[in-house]
């Protein structure tokens, strides 16, 4: 993308900004004198903020972008500091990070892989990125994610849910808070049991990307593991608006249930397609006929309106929580901007606030001390429960959250409901489990 598409901003600290960081025992020392790619000079260190401001989750990538803005803010030392009072490490002061004022740059990724690719490519080599974080899409979390590994910078990835992008396409300076596909299924399988039976025979429309493939395959295998028939399989375009050619076969498939491995526009447009078309005021096989929606969010919730009441999905976090880091993190964005967050926005904080922090531990901004910090690093108080780095696959693992439209929303925010708050242990798999297979973490690289 063009120069004149990125835009520059920073924050300004209330007060001076102090030259240099407090001084903190360093984990990396081995080269953290070193070269690296885009080491801070000045007075200053610059984050890339990779989000989709154009296509089809482009609502998703514009409250990750709020977010962002939030999270430097609170880096440096404005508002109320949100979740920098929450967060179980206590290493980030509110003086930019290592005493550096942080600035930020931003691009359009389109949800494109290419232009995903070449924003993060020019804010690394022109605007000098050290970081680079967003996204809301899986094809474009790990085609970024290979371009950092490859220039030298950390990837703190946001709405990723894709198996692969911690399974075979991991990279070791790549690193995913959000959850995946695996976690969806194992959370999602025993409510679904409970709420609509284990005889059940059901029918997926799977956007046709990396993340569709590995959502379809996790939800499928959970929920036949529990009695369920997966009758058809069909692989819907990322750039269709219009489903209703491929709802109508559904009617005569003999499913009972139909799964929506969708995300964003998509998702509200073919939810909207097959409530048009009265799937869900049917009986079939003598059950009540059943939509469910794997990977939820509030601003799909918004967009699909009424159509999502007793609809089921899981979420990787919602701002009903009642911990203190929701709290404080839901006080800090509505007051910003008269709105509760989504879950695409909490990643993108999240993974800011850790990423500094990291920074801060390490004592350097060298993306081989930042990963060293991250790697096997356990956490509180940033809204899913304790939750662990693991070290082996850059994955995050917390709590995960199992979702129903409500039937009586108060509120154009109060769509969605949370039905279990499904806890870690039930999601956790080992490195080597089967749908992640086939991928090598590697080595840091520290670029130049």
């Amino acid at each position: 993308m063009t120069k004149s598409n990125l835009t520059r901003r920073g924050v300004l600290k209330s007060g001076a900004v102090a030259g240099a960081g407090v001084a903190l025992p360093t984990i990396f020392t081995a080269s953290s004198a070193a070269a690296y790619t885009n080491e801070p000079t000045g007075g200053t260190v610059t984050l890339g903020f990779n989000v989709p401001q154009t296509g089809p989750y482009a609502e998703e990538g514009l409250d990750e972008l709020r977010a962002q803005e939030l999270a430097v803010e609170h880096l440096n030392g404005m508002g109320d500091g949100g979740m920098m009072n929450t967060f179980s490490s206590k290493a980030l002061k509110g003086n930019g990070i290592l005493g550096k004022k942080v600035e930020f740059v931003t691009g359009d990724t389109q949800t494109k892989s290419d232009a995903a690719r070449a924003s993060a490519k020019s804010m690394i080599e022109k605007d000098g990125a050290i970081m680079i974080n967003g996204g809301s899409s899986s094809g474009v979390a790990i085609a970024v994610q290979g371009l950092c590994q490859d220039a030298g910078v950390i990837f703190m990835a946001g709405l990723t849910h894709s198996n692969d992008t911690t399974g075979k396409d991991k990279k070791a300076n790549g690193f995913r808070h959000f959850f995946n596909g695996y976690m969806s299924g194992a959370a999602l399988a025993p409510v679904l049991a409970k709420e609509y039976g284990t005889d059940r025979r059901a029918y997926h429309l799977t956007a046709d990307y990396t993340w569709g493939w590995t959502q379809q395959e996790s939800v499928a295998a959970a929920t036949e593991a529990m009695g369920w028939e997966t009758v058809n399989n069909v692989l819907t375009p990322l750039a269709a608006t219009d489903f209703s050619s491929y709802i109508t076969p559904v009617l005569n498939s003999g499913a009972d249930v139909l799964v929506l491995n969708h995300y964003g526009g998509n998702m509200v447009n073919s939810l909207t397609n097959a409530v048009q078309f009265g799937l869900r005021d049917k009986m079939v096989n003598g059950k009540q006929f059943e939509i469910v929606v794997p990977l939820y969010s509030e601003l799909m919730a918004e967009g699909a309106g009424a159509n999502v009441q007793g609809v089921i999905g899981s979420m990787n976090w919602n701002w009903q929580l009642t911990d203190e880091g929701t709290k404080a993190f839901v006080k800090s964005f509505g007051e910003k901007y008269g709105r509760p967050p989504s879950g695409s926005a909490h990643t993108c904080y999240v993974q800011t606030l850790l990423y500094a922090d990291a920074c801060e531990r390490a004592g350097t901004f060298n993306p081989c001390g930042v990963a060293e910090a991250l790697e096997g690093f356990e956490f509180d108080g940033m809204g899913n429960g304790p939750t662990l780095y693991r070290a082996d696959d850059h994955q995050c693992f917390k709590d995960v959250l199992v979702m129903k439209g409500k039937d009586n929303p108060a509120n154009k925010f109060d769509l969605l409901e949370i039905v279990e708050v499904t806890p870690r242990a039930q999601v956790e798999y080992a490195p080597d489990h089967p749908m992640f297979a086939g991928g090598d973490l590697g080595k840091c690289n520290p670029g130049a």
